[in-house]
């Protein structure tokens, strides 16, 4: 008999995967189903390493096209259009290839039988939180409600996402100018002057000396210095996604000063933002907190989310658990403690999102605002270095004279 590979979670919302033989896939559902399990997703044994190599190599989607499909996607089905017929008009209108061919295969899975939250799940390029919402809403019939509320998450996580890159255009630019300068001083301005002070008999002052043999020595040896900072950068990369080096990365970007503090903020809103849109599409806390775990890019909130989830198993309040994780600042915490104890954690939780991504965008402006007439000065202090010392000793030889 065929082996199939299992994704289930309890009524407790505690996910497991397992291994289970059976004649059939519907044999399985219909066993599961009677068992009082959810069911994420039923795959042949046989299948899954092919199916894992097909995955690896498909592209992205784009999230602004897949938020567009997805508004489309809800006004036909709140139209009364079937799903199997709104996927086909969608399909057939999506200009990025990777969503458009995702979009067919799931049409065929589902024309096949399958649930619209597995054919989704299967295809490895969606958020979880999306298939875990379309779980939700089949579940409960009511699955235009759980749309809309992903759009809205969605929207807003986009919204606070270019707010933040359009912030960091100016000074990211500032940056390349004073790179592009660096490079034209110490390649061409600083080597043409040595050439000329090579020429005369005069001792050169310390400072010059310094300047050239800077010069000399890049000229001479960048390709060394360009590669030893590469390998450093992809070494550090690489540690970066183990899960004991992406903790110890993250753990030093909370402790620098300001930008910590604004890069935890960022992700305590994240997480709120995706646990508020999960719990207030009937998703049950445990199961909610397993898909936020799976959706947050941060590993060192990751663990601290496993550690508040073991805790909630354990029936201790998810404001404890999430105290005792030690990411979480203090005011985060208060306020689930107040959203848990009134019984309103989904809107509690989503104004603590609104509270941080709002606090992030301030104290980032004014970071920003900071930041640019520093990148300036440091621009005019190099310059007038330069310039100092490429012209001491034509200072000194007009006064011998």
């Amino acid at each position: 008999m065929p082996e199939f590979v299992c994704r289930i979670a309890d009524d407790r919302g505690q996910v497991s995967q397992r291994v289970e033989i059976a004649g059939s896939e519907g044999e399985l559902r219909d066993r599961y189903s009677s068992q009082g399990f959810y069911i994420y997703s039923i795959r042949p044994r046989a299948g899954m390493a092919a199916l894992r190599t097909r995955d690896s190599a498909r592209k992205k989607i784009k999230l602004q096209e897949f938020l567009v499909f997805n508004q489309q996607f809800v006004t036909l089905v709140r139209a009364g259009l079937p799903i199997l017929k709104a996927l086909e008009l969608l399909s057939g209108h999506i200009a990025q290839p990777s969503l458009r061919n995702s979009l067919e295969r799931i049409r065929e899975s589902v024309k096949g039988g399958a649930l619209l939250s597995e054919a989704f799940r299967e295809q490895k390029v969606f958020p979880e939180i999306y298939t875990t919402s379309l779980l939700a809403g089949e579940k409960s019939g009511n699955l235009e409600e759980v749309l809309s509320r992903y759009i809205s998450y969605q929207r807003t996580a986009l919204t606070v996402k270019k707010k933040l890159l359009a912030s960091l255009v100016y000074p990211a630019l500032l940056v390349v100018m004073v790179f592009i300068l660096l490079s034209f001083l110490v390649t061409y301005v600083i080597p043409n002057f040595a050439d000329l002070y090579r020429t005369m008999s005069e001792d050169l002052p310390p400072l010059t000396v310094l300047l050239i043999s800077f010069s000399d020595a890049f000229r001479q040896y960048w390709i060394i210095m360009i590669a030893v900072l590469t390998g450093l950068s992809l070494g550090i990369w690489g540690w970066s996604q183990t899960a004991a080096g992406g903790q110890a990365v993250d753990r030093m970007k909370a402790k620098m000063p300001l930008a910590g503090v604004i890069w935890t903020k960022y992700q305590v809103a994240q997480f709120c933002r995706i646990l508020s849109t999960l719990i207030a599409g009937g998703i049950p806390l445990v199961q909610a907190l397993e898909t936020a775990k799976q959706s947050v890019v941060s590993p060192l909130l990751r663990h601290s989310l496993e550690v508040a989830t073991r805790q909630v198993e354990e029936g201790k309040p998810l404001w404890e658990g999430l105290s005792q994780s030690g990411f979480f600042p203090g005011l985060a915490i208060e306020m689930i403690q107040v959203g848990e104890s009134s019984g309103a954690l989904s809107p509690m939780l989503a104004g603590v999102s609104d509270f941080y991504e709002e606090d992030v965008s301030t104290v980032l402006a004014a970071l920003l605002s900071l930041i640019e007439p520093v990148i300036l000065i440091f621009m005019g202090l190099v310059v007038a270095f330069v310039l100092v010392a490429l012209y001491l000793p034509i200072f000194s030889l007009a006064g011998r004279i």
